[in-house]
């Protein structure tokens, strides 16, 4: 049995709600905890054998706060097995949905000084009722541009589950 931490970086729970249903496929045979990634900078690390990030994007762009994290504990993330996924919209087309070709995936790996052991990609969720006036505009016009849904008066969710099971697979040791 491994100790296992799912950390999550999420604007409206979607992110949250992929990482717990990874906890639900994983639970079985490992001790999992899961946190907010700001609880997280109250964890000790190096009492986990598996160390899973999820983030969602926001305008694209990851938090700084992620970043913030990564640049603290890059040390302790390399030091045990790992895994990275991102959620964002962009992931809903077929040709964007893998680590290889999602541009926000491309970008992280770039940005970040961490080079996580495994990786996902993931559709996220546009949900128009929830948003305040100014993101449900924006977002709105993000989809125009992108061919993407523009009814405001409608959620819209783009993960592919089975997808996130077979990551699940790859990180439950």
């Amino acid at each position: 049995m491994n100790k296992h931490l799912i950390i999550y970086s999420s604007v409206d729970g979607h992110t949250k709600m992929i990482c717990e249903h990874i906890l639900q496929l994983i639970n079985k045979e490992n001790e999992v905890d899961i946190v907010s990634l700001n609880y997280a900078q109250n964890k000790n690390l190096s009492e986990y054998d598996v160390i899973t990030i999820g983030a969602s994007v926001r305008y694209g762009k990851h938090s700084q706060e992620l970043f913030q994290f990564i640049e603290k504990n890059h040390t302790a993330l390399n030091a045990r097995q790992n895994a990275f996924f991102t959620v964002n919209a962009v992931a809903r087309k077929n040709h964007k949905n893998t680590p290889t070709t999602n541009p926000y995936m491309k970008k992280f790996l770039k940005l970040s000084k961490w080079q996580p052991g495994i990786l996902g990609v993931f559709g996220g969720k546009i949900d128009y009722p929830k948003y305040n006036f100014f993101d449900k505009r924006i977002i709105q016009f993000i989809m125009l541009i992108t061919q993407g849904p523009t009814d405001t008066s409608k959620s819209y969710e783009f993960t592919n589950w089975k997808d996130v099971e077979h990551f699940s697979e790859k990180i439950s040791i």
